[in-house]
């Protein structure tokens, strides 16, 4: 049975409407501290750890979670405003019973969502949401009446986390003095990114690092690296970052203004990690996304792209069954399997950063990587049939692979946290690229788009 209240990326929604209303909001705070309490049994009193990003509604949203947690028996700590990948980090270092941010990661302020951590720091399985999700939708017939939690902000996890990220500056890069700017979204890293870097010698331009509430992800961060583009030319720096509203990824832009997205990252990191030895078992991780330029760059260098469906969970589970330590998305949202069992953006801009300060420009790291034209057309859609299973997707699909073979590709899907069909077409030539994208994006919305 699919699941109703868990995406690909935990809970979404408007904050006030179902399923972030009070009552549900409390319901799963509640099922999630039974669910600790149950694994708990005879060893104390289990401990659950919540940050969140910078949503005008994050603090509500976070409060009414704590009080159902705190009412089913766990014991509630407060990180603060703080990445997701920060929780993830402080919940497996500190023995917490299970973590949750709350956040909608790259989406508007308008929007926010609920992320739970296990024990070990990972996303819980898909059985555990099954569970989790059927006990919320019964607990939350009688949720809603208590008062929310109030929570204390415990800064001293904030140091905790930076002391973590410092361990895994590459050995022998000097960051002193390297020129950055970071866009931080106006998210959970406004004030951590910076500090990092600082702390580590680095000059820092940071740039979108006021938020009000409501300026999250507003037209800067990963998804507008135009913004750091125009930052890094005029700042005459060497590298720029830029993160999304709760950092679990990073977009860079290199010295002269290219930039750089999560597939330049895994070529630069895997070609590193083969020359040091450490890339284990010669595949990188990618999904249905990655540009076709990465797979035939890395198999320049003897490297395999084993492909997967688009979300971390699904990265991070393909990595484990094939035994790899590196892999991520084209969002910028990659993993290290050996520093972190998370995306981190700030661990990857610390990676990429040493990378700069040993080999010098991102420019000429990434130099042999050709990117292919790519276009991506979200559809918003009424619902969300199987796509093969309409005759006009069908036949559209049918008539682009057949024209494109083997110079291009093309990847439809439902996005795991909207209501949206993803149009992505990729090949040689760009005019190709528009025809099949344009064709494709205008059979979907015939068929299944929205009003």
């Amino acid at each position: 049975m699919s699941k109703q209240l868990f995406g690909t990326d935990g809970i979404r929604g408007v904050p006030g409407e179902f399923p972030l209303d009070n009552a549900t909001l409390e319901a799963v705070g509640g099922a999630l501290g039974a669910l600790v309490s149950a694994a708990a049994s005879g060893l104390g009193r289990p401990r659950v750890l919540l940050g969140m990003d910078t949503r005008e509604s994050s603090g509500h949203v976070a409060a009414r979670l704590a009080r159902g947690a705190m009412d089913a028996g766990a014991e509630v700590a407060s990180a603060g405003v703080i990445s997701t990948p920060g929780v993830a980090c402080l919940v497996r270092e500190n023995h917490f019973s299970a973590g949750v941010v709350v956040s909608a990661s790259h989406n508007p302020y308008t929007d926010n969502g609920i992320k739970l951590i296990s024990p070990q720091g990972t996303k819980f399985s898909d059985a555990v949401e099954a569970a989790l999700e059927k006990d919320i939708l019964l607990r939350r017939e009688s949720a809603g009446g208590s008062a929310d939690a109030e929570l204390l902000p415990d800064t001293v996890l904030d140091a905790q986390y930076l002391e973590y990220l410092r361990r895994f500056v590459l050995p022998g890069a000097r960051l002193e003095g390297l020129r950055l700017v970071l866009d931080c979204a106006n998210g959970a890293v406004s004030e951590l990114g910076p500090a990092l870097f600082r702390s580590l010698g680095a000059v820092v331009t940071p740039i979108h690092n006021r938020p009000n509430g409501k300026n999250i992800n507003d037209g800067c961060g990963s998804l507008h690296p135009e913004k750091l583009r125009q930052a890094v030319l005029e700042a005459q720096a060497e590298l720029g970052a830029a993160f999304d509203g709760d950092a679990d990824r990073a977009i860079f832009v290199s010295s002269s203004g290219r930039i750089m997205d999560g597939d330049a990252v895994l070529f630069i990191a895997a070609r590193q990690m083969k020359a040091a030895g450490t890339l284990r078992g010669g595949v990188v991780v990618g999904t249905t996304m990655s540009n076709l330029g990465l797979e035939r760059a890395l198999g320049t260098e003897g490297i395999r792209l084993a492909r997967t469906a688009v979300g971390d969970r699904y990265v991070f589970e393909e990595m484990q069954r094939l035994g790899a330590n590196l892999g991520g998305e084209q969002s910028g949202h990659v993993i290290f399997l050996d520093d972190s069992i998370t995306g981190d953006g700030l661990l990857t801009a610390l990676i990429v950063a040493s990378l700069v300060a040993l080999q010098g420009p991102l420019d000429a790291l990434a130099a042999d990587l050709k990117v292919y034209p790519q276009k991506i057309v979200n559809v918003r859609v009424r619902a969300k049939p199987p796509l093969e299973s309409l005759p006009e997707v069908a036949r559209t699909l049918a008539a682009a692979n057949s024209t494109l073979d083997a110079a291009g590709r093309v990847v439809l899907r439902y996005s795991g946290t909207e209501q949206v069909a993803r149009v992505m077409v990729e090949a040689e030539r760009a005019e190709d690229v528009e025809r099949w994208t344009q064709a494709l994006a205008a059979a979907v919305s015939s068929s299944i788009g929205a009003q």
